[in-house]
């Protein structure tokens, strides 16, 4: 049954709510199920599934035991990228709130956003035309006098990975963080800065302690985004050990083998709960102390 307010404006009964919200969701979670849900439910079948239809671990110790060592290559790689986004992103979005020049502040404000609209296929174009040995790193340091040209040396390996990730998704979590450091309130700041406070003191002890989450969810979702990626490890560093991606593409394009590659998927989707319970840890704490 339908109430009405103090200002005399009718509110929908709660029934008629509920479908109406429903409807206004439903696009979204038929797009989820279809395209997410259903592929993770089929995959995960397929990896337990045997030849004759019964229930067996053997994909999963075949994936062990040809793909261990790419396993953790592919968990320190994404760890590693993840550490160095985050020292990049915090220091980028403390010099945008902290910075006393504006022109600078002006300069890196739009120039840092630019690998955001990259897409990763072509990020991995570029790197692999400035990290090789005759690339464009190379022949700016040789040009420089800061190395020998004897000594220029391809980064196409496990280093040009980290700098593509870090490269592509700092921005992203550098616009997350400096919104959040935008929005805070500039009183404790400035006190810290009346009462001589140098600005890297500033950025530890009062503003990166209160964006603390926003840098959390930002780091999750790129360790997330990082291990899903196929075309940067392909193109940069396909040899072994490599990525878990590019076995998976292997597994399937060379032995049309999907159980072992979705043996493969699911010990990926393993490493990124990791960072999601991280994450939501990290979030109950926070719920419980503010409660």
């Amino acid at each position: 049954m339908a109430t009405v307010a103090e200002d005399g404006i009718a509110i929908t009964s709660n029934g008629h709510g509920r479908w109406a919200a429903l409807a206004l969701v439903a696009p979204a979670l038929v797009v989820v199920g279809v395209f997410f849900v259903v592929p993770l439910l089929l995959s995960a079948i397929g990896a337990f599934r045997a030849a004759d239809g019964g229930f067996t671990l053997a994909h999963f110790e075949k994936s062990l035991e040809l793909y261990t060592r790419d396993l953790i290559f592919t968990l320190g790689i994404v760890a590693l990228s993840t550490a160095l986004i985050a020292v990049v992103a915090i220091a980028i979005a403390g010099y945008l709130t902290l910075g006393e020049s504006p022109r600078a502040v002006a300069v890196l404000r739009w120039l840092y956003r630019w690998p955001l609209f990259i897409p990763f296929v072509v990020t991995g174009q570029i790197m692999r035309t400035f990290l090789a040995k005759n690339g464009m790193l190379n022949h700016a340091l040789i040009g420089t006098g800061l190395i020998e040209p004897i000594s220029a040396q391809s980064m196409l390996d496990w280093r040009g990975i980290v700098i593509a990730f870090v490269w592509k998704q700092a921005p992203f979590v550098t616009l997350l963080v400096a919104g959040a450091m935008a929005a805070l309130a500039r009183e404790h700041i400035e006190a810290a800065r009346n009462l001589g406070a140098p600005r890297w003191r500033v950025l530890l002890d009062i503003v990166l302690p209160q964006v603390r989450g926003t840098l959390l969810v930002g780091l999750v979702l790129s360790f997330v985004t990082m291990l899903s990626v196929l075309s940067v490890p392909l193109m940069i560093n396909p040899n072994s050990p490599t990525m878990i991606t590019v076995d998976v593409a292997y597994r399937i394009n060379t032995f049309a083998d999907y159980a072992v590659a979705n043996a493969l998927c699911l010990l990926t989707l393993l490493l990124a709960a990791f960072g999601a319970a991280f994450y939501l840890r990290h979030a109950v704490r926070r719920a419980e102390s503010t409660s």
